[in-house]
């Protein structure tokens, strides 16, 4: 995992093929939150919803889950993740991070007390678990 600068916004994705959630953070106060969850129901309608995220918020990188199985190996799912980390990196030329994101729809489902919309708030704690591992700054 690569040091942050002094502040980067950050824009997490949790994927999946039917809803995305998405979520919004910053490496200065080490806080991620629920932004929306995306319904694209072509791959077009995807990237142009990704897009204008992108174009409103200004992130200087992204993070997006990676789904693997309870003993840390990669799935089916897993492939799909690590390509649309690819296509986002490719589309939009911005750094990248893939997070493990085990337990974290079961976390958000109990956050919200319910498993419906859970996707913007497991894109948090993605991001969240980012923010957590990044390194912390001394000062000099």
């Amino acid at each position: 995992m690569p040091e942050p600068s002094a502040e980067e916004t950050l824009l997490a994705f949790d994927f999946g093929l039917k809803k995305i959630g998405v979520a919004i953070g910053n490496t200065l106060t080490r806080q991620a939150r629920p932004l929306e969850v995306l319904r694209p129901v072509t791959r077009e309608q995807r990237f142009q919803a990704i897009a204008q995220l992108l174009e409103q918020w200004g992130p200087d990188r992204v993070v997006v889950g990676l789904p693997l199985t309870t003993d840390g190996q990669e799935q089916y799912a897993s492939l799909r993740c690590r390509r649309f980390a690819n296509q986002l990196h490719g589309r939009y030329g911005l750094a990248v991070e893939l997070v493990d994101e085990r337990g974290t729809s079961v976390e958000a489902q109990a956050v919200l007390g319910t498993n419906e919309d859970d996707d913007a708030v497991a894109a948090a704690l993605i991001l969240q678990r980012y923010l957590d591992a990044l390194p912390t700054q001394r000062s000099v």
